[in-house]
């Protein structure tokens, strides 16, 4: 480990030296690359600095200790010891966790879907529960949401939304929420006050640069008509909604949140390549599935992998056995408890496996 850290700290003062260079400042891409490769290498460079030094400090009070002290500076040398001790013992914790393998992913901003799935008017409203959970989280990490298309029911939920969550990390911490999503609770429809059980999916994906996925011209075809439904303020009026389809896999994404069809062409060519470079990624996954899969991981979108039970006040994530009695505040958006265990779980089982 050590070595790593090593190599790793003379990498990140070799960037420093870089991003020093005028050739390097004059160059936007090699500077972009190059300062967040050093970003990336940050919290690791100084948690063994700071490792480094807190050793030196221990060896010191150890040598004190052998040497003829009253009692009381023995017992100040003692504690000392004990607490450096302690902290060297985190930070081996914590850089362990740090040289773990990073999702390339994780800094990306994603796009999400939400569609109703068995229950009918139920699970549509669900889907609009969960939109509104996801989008008071986001607000609470500063990051900003952006609809991209809706599809709604008479009753205002979500048969389909999909959108786009813009913020750093923000991957790393949606990835989790990938999978079926179940809710028990008494519906407004239900005159005869029965419990019923309704899903919701969600799929998470990062947002996907043109450098990642290329979409030639003619492997598209786009298709435009007038908006309907959320967003869609000049419905029936001018055809600025667009449906774009990528021919060799059959793929779709429409947009029809804005006025301007050019926007929406885009937002939906977005919607596109981050579904196409998604099912590139669960079939590489799939190759691997047997050996390598996650008992956390990004979820199958089939997967349930949450229920909300609102007699209860209840929430369980399947994936982790975790049970919260606060169903309120995570309907609200106070999702961070979940996902932090989540990601506690997932650092946990790559140290497991030695990864």
């Amino acid at each position: 480990m050590l070595d790593r850290l090593q190599a790793l700290a003379d990498r990140y003062e070799k960037l420093s030296e870089l991003l020093c260079d005028p050739d390097v400042v004059n160059d936007s891409k090699r500077l972009r690359e190059y300062s967040k490769e050093q970003s990336d290498l940050q919290p690791a460079y100084e948690a063994y600095n700071e490792y480094k030094t807190v050793t030196e400090e221990l060896e010191a009070a150890k040598i004190m200790q052998g040497e003829k002290l009253d009692d009381e500076m023995r017992e100040m040398v003692k504690m000392e010891i004990e607490e450096l001790s302690a902290r060297r013992a985190e930070l081996e914790e914590r850089i362990r966790i740090l040289l773990l393998p990073k999702d390339p992913n994780d800094d990306k901003n994603v796009i999400v879907e939400i569609r109703g799935a068995a229950g009918g008017d139920e699970a549509a409203l669900f889907a609009s529960d969960l939109y509104r959970m996801y989008t008071r989280y986001a607000d609470s990490q500063g990051w900003r949401v952006e609809l991209m298309d809706a599809n709604t029911n008479d009753l205002g939920g979500f048969k389909e939304v999909i959108f786009m969550i813009n913020g750093r990390g923000a991957y790393s911490k949606m990835k989790y929420e990938s999978g079926a999503h179940r809710v028990q609770r008494i519906p407004t429809t239900e005159s005869g006050g029965r419990i019923h059980t309704s899903t919701s999916t969600v799929a998470v994906m990062p947002e996907v640069e043109d450098i990642d996925i290329e979409i030639l011209d003619k492997d598209i075809r786009v298709d435009t008509f007038c908006s309907s439904g959320a967003g869609g303020q000049s419905v029936n009026t001018t055809k600025s909604a667009v449906r774009v389809t990528h021919i060799p896999t059959g793929i779709v994404a429409t947009c029809q949140d804005g006025k301007s069809q050019n926007s929406n062409k885009e937002k939906a060519l977005q919607v596109l390549r981050a579904r196409i470079f998604d099912m590139k990624r669960q079939e590489e996954e799939a190759k691997y599935a047997g050996e390598r899969k996650s008992k956390v991981g990004t979820g199958d979108r089939s997967e349930r992998i949450r229920t909300y039970n609102f007699p209860q006040s209840r929430v369980t994530d399947h994936r982790i056995g975790l049970t919260l009695h606060k169903l309120d505040q995570v309907m609200n958006g106070e999702i961070e408890e979940i996902i932090s265990a989540l990601n506690i779980a997932e650092q946990a089982e790559l140290m497991e496996k030695g990864e």
